[in-house]
């Protein structure tokens, strides 16, 4: 009786398909069916006339870094509503940490030659734990206060950068090795590619755990959050610390690529403008909203800055009149719009 019943309910039982297989299994890394196929197209776009020019391969390297960092900034922007303006500072930090454990000439105090591949990572080690103190010590507070904070510990480290020659060489200038023996920028981008994939996947999973929805209650309201039992100074400090230590592992990546490190170009506050407008523009607490706005549109500002070499910082202009468009007409970003259209096409075939 008992395998007749197994026998019946094996027969009742609807049979999943490949298709609902494979969005589930994609589903629990947070990432969509149509999330997915846009990653594929952009890793075999290097592979694709004119993409496969070098210079325009830089230029989707530099997006897939902007990306990613979008990602990072947008964990604590969107999630804990604390604006890190120190962003940049932890980026370049990263990037000079990684450079002087790797260094093998003696220009500098310190340069033990390790390999970069390990020094990227012990970099975001350093700048997690960095801003696991630097989250200690301001995130206690409230509104504007944390993100000015932040903003004044970036300018310190932009100051230490500058006037520390023994170690950075300051203004000068200091060149880490490279990461891979190559003049081809198409194998830095696949490893920035893996890098962008590991910060959202390992970032994602976070959100999607009680520590996400923890982040999502303290970004409304810290009050009630803190009237339901959440201590949201130990939450702040969590997601801080995480987005320090992605920012530091790309600052590591940048240092080996870019070839030259300079305290205002590592550092500049103009970066982080740069990866908030593409955070903001995606769309807040979307995650991947920065990525999607970053491939367009750092392609775009390098096409108007290489074609208008007598208008310096036009990429900021650009990304000004995008920010404030986006405010006005669509203050929920390129993720609200999507989601707006779907619920639109939801709607319609459900009446179909």
């Amino acid at each position: 009786m008992r395998a007749e019943r197994t026998l019946d309910q094996k027969r009742t039982e609807p049979t999943r398909s490949p298709w609902k297989i494979a969005t589930r299994a994609l589903d629990r890394f947070g990432v969509s069916p149509l999330g997915f196929g846009c990653f594929a197209l952009i890793a075999i776009l290097p592979l694709i006339p004119p993409f496969n020019q070098e210079h325009i391969v830089r230029w989707l390297v530099m997006g897939a870094l902007l990306g990613a960092q979008a990602v990072a900034f947008d964990f604590t922007g969107g999630y804990i509503n604390v604006v890190n303006f120190g962003f940049a500072s932890i980026v370049g930090l990263g990037a000079y940490t990684s450079t002087i454990l790797s260094h093998t000439e003696p220009m500098i105090v310190i340069h033990p030659g390790m390999p970069p591949w390990l020094t990227i990572w012990i970099a975001a080690f350093v700048c997690g734990l960095i801003g696991f103190l630097l989250g200690a010590l301001t995130l206690r507070l409230r509104g504007i206060y944390a993100a000015v904070m932040a903003w004044f510990f970036g300018l310190a480290l932009l100051g230490l950068a500058r006037n520390q020659t023994s170690l950075t060489r300051g203004t000068l200038g200091i060149n880490p090795r490279p990461l891979l023996d190559t003049n081809s920028n198409v194998p830095y981008y696949y490893v920035i590619l893996a890098m962008l994939a590991l910060t959202y996947i390992c970032l994602r999973l976070v959100t999607k755990s009680k520590y996400g929805l923890a982040f999502r209650c303290i970004g409304a309201n810290m009050d009630a959050a803190e009237a339901s039992g959440i201590d949201p100074t130990r939450y702040r400090i969590v997601n801080f610390t995480l987005s320090c230590f992605f920012a530091g592992l790309l600052g590591g990546f940048y240092a080996h690529y870019i070839g030259i490190l300079t305290p205002d170009t590592a550092m500049s506050t103009n970066s982080t403008v740069e990866v908030l407008s593409l955070s903001y523009i995606g769309g807040r607490s979307s995650l991947w909203g920065g990525i999607a706005a970053a491939f367009p549109f750092v392609i775009l500002t390098e096409a108007l800055r290489s074609s208008l070499d007598e208008l310096p910082g036009i990429q900021m202009v650009v990304y000004g009149a995008l920010m404030i468009l986006v405010m006005i007409f669509y203050p929920s970003g390129l993720a609200g719009f999507y989601r707006a259209q779907v619920d639109k096409i939801r709607q319609w075939f459900t009446k179909s």
